[in-house]
């Protein structure tokens, strides 16, 4: 069996689990896909305060059109934004952050 090693040789041998409700684990996998990256790359990154920075790739890409469909969707559903979806908010500032670090990378 292959050793699972960090960034900086060392040997990854501990696990760590914790639960979450089914509206944090939606949250969550949504903040993954559109950073990219592995689920356990952004959990440690956000966990250790490092700053999780988004790649565009196609990857990416497919993961922004489909929440921006999921929130067009939800949008249309909803008369108001209300407290009841902070989850939708939390994602709709993570799209336009990463949009913006787009629109500003391909303008020069």
């Amino acid at each position: 069996m292959e050793k699972s090693l960090d960034a900086k040789g060392r040997w990854r041998n501990r696990n760590v689990g914790f639960r979450v409700s089914e509206e944090e684990a939606k949250l969550l996998d949504d903040l993954v896909e559109l950073s990219g990256l592995a689920k356990q790359d952004y959990i440690l990154r956000r966990l250790l305060n490092r700053e999780v920075v988004v790649q565009g790739n196609p990857k990416v890409f497919k993961a922004l059109k489909n929440q921006m469909t999921q929130i067009y969707e939800e949008l249309k559903r909803l008369e108001s934004v209300s407290d009841d979806n902070e989850e939708l908010l939390i994602v709709v500032e993570m799209v336009a952050k990463i949009m913006k670090g787009m629109v500003n990378e391909y303008d020069g």
